[in-house]
């Protein structure tokens, strides 16, 4: 008696993978988290999410970026030390950083699909540096447009206070990032043999 069994994918491997990037590139931005410069304009210090949230924008594509920074929100609000210097817990996500928070996904969405064209994600090779930089710089409007939103909301400042210590102050290092990004999307490490 012989027994016929077929091969059964619960789930295509090409979202097991894209999955696994997702997770990969959230647990990075959690990982930047850590480092942390002192801004001598403001008093919220300069750390290495952006740059993350460039990255995952880039390496993903659109839906891919913008859903490793909603994994990466989820599991700070569970609990996991994830966010700036290692916080935790949902408090951050309606606190004085709660705009800046909530545009990661939005930003990796959009510096994605402006990086690559569309939703399709293209292979790095085929990304113009101007493109790149274009989609970062949209990106990092994005993200300084609602932290400075949150900033007035849940802080109560001004909003040329909000301005200042809240997106102003970060421009310089917004531009180290950026070059950063373009160096690592450019560099032989990513290239797949």
């Amino acid at each position: 008696m012989s027994t016929h069994t077929e091969n059964v994918d619960l789930v295509p491997s090409d979202v097991v993978v894209n999955l696994a990037r997702a997770a990969l590139l959230a647990a990075l931005v959690g990982a930047f988290a850590y480092v942390k410069f002192p801004n001598p304009v403001s008093p919220i210090e300069v750390t290495l999410q952006v740059l993350g949230v460039f990255l995952a924008g880039i390496l993903l594509g659109p839906l891919w970026g913008g859903a490793s920074l909603g994994l990466y929100l989820a599991a700070g609000a569970l609990g996991a030390p994830i966010f700036s210097g290692g916080a935790a817990g949902v408090g951050h996500l309606v606190g004085p950083s709660a705009g800046y928070l909530w545009s990661y996904p939005i930003a990796a969405a959009l510096v994605g699909f402006l990086a690559h064209g569309g939703v399709e994600t293209r292979s790095l090779e085929d990304l113009a540096v101007w493109r790149l930089v274009a989609a970062m710089v949209a990106g990092t409007t994005v993200i300084y447009a609602l932290g400075i939103a949150g900033l007035v909301v849940v802080v109560g400042y001004g909003l040329g206070k909000a301005f200042g210590v809240g997106a102003a102050a970060f421009l310089p290092a917004e531009a180290v990032k950026i070059a950063a990004a373009v160096g690592i999307v450019r560099s032989d490490a990513l290239r797949v043999e």
